[in-house]
């Protein structure tokens, strides 16, 4: 399958790519990527990206990289260091494209309405995870790869349908969501050259589904999850990854657009 996004000599990374939505990215796209290509898989839990990198196929260099991206102490020197020294024995321009996946991403509390959430603590390690982090992250990768290096950019935000519509009981998610898609259109706009999506990827079984649908205060919200789950229509993690591979390949969104699974 041909998907300009995907084509010539990549180096990729993919945040959160140890299980779910994350771990799939990382085996789908690197199935499509070409000989040469480099992979970097950062989360917390080492071992499963080891996991992960086993389903990537071997013409392709895979770094895997613990990192927790909740820790406020995680700085842009560590980014800088770990995205180099993936580099050691080639060069930023030997690559044709940089695709970076801002999956990484948390829930929050979703048994809290609004008006209880008011430790400052939660709501800084909440907001270093699911944005202060990830915009760092991307403002390194972006300066690594500058313009003397020719390397054409994809940046992949991971949203929700809850980014752009509220939700009771989601204070933390919905919040936190509409912020970074909200800074990914403004980095869409500073930077006209990048390839920017935000891909709503629809209800998939993951943990954070079963999180959501055991735990939510919101009654409502409960059953909804609940209804799909009884008629079989949570999306799978291939799913969803099959439908953003088309719409990489498709390309009919504007940079920084907002696209959901079910947008036709």
């Amino acid at each position: 399958m041909s998907i300009e996004a995907l084509s010539g000599k990549v180096f990729l990374v993919v945040t959160g790519a140890s299980r779910g939505i994350g771990r799939q990215i990382a085996i789908t796209f690197g199935s499509l990527l070409q000989e040469g290509s480099h992979i970097l898989l950062l989360a917390r839990n080492l071992n499963d990206l080891k996991e992960v990198a086993k389903n990537i196929p071997s013409k392709v260099t895979v770094h895997t990289v613990s990192i927790d991206l909740g820790e406020a102490k995680v700085t842009k020197t560590d980014f800088e260091e770990t995205i180099l020294g993936c580099l050691n024995g080639t060069t930023r321009d030997a690559f044709d494209r940089v695709v970076v996946v801002h999956n990484v991403g948390t829930i929050g509390d979703v048994t809290k309405f609004v008006n209880e959430m008011v430790d400052i603590d939660v709501w800084n390690q909440f907001y270093t995870l699911n944005l202060f982090l990830p915009t760092i992250l991307n403002a390194v990768i972006m300066n690594l790869f500058d313009n003397s290096t020719n390397t054409k950019k994809v940046v992949i935000n991971i949203t929700s349908l809850f980014a752009i519509q509220a939700n009771m009981a989601c204070g933390y998610y919905c919040s936190a969501k509409a912020a970074r898609e909200m800074y990914f259109k403004v980095f869409a706009l500073e930077n006209p050259d990048v390839n920017v999506l935000s891909y709503a990827p629809g209800p998939v079984d993951t943990d954070m589904f079963q999180t959501v649908r055991g735990m939510i205060a919101n009654p409502e919200s409960r059953k909804t999850f609940e209804h799909l789950r009884e008629t079989n229509t949570v999306l799978t993690t291939e799913q969803t990854v099959n439908r953003l591979v088309e719409i990489l390949k498709e390309h009919k969104y504007n940079a920084g657009d907002h696209v959901d699974y079910y947008d036709n």
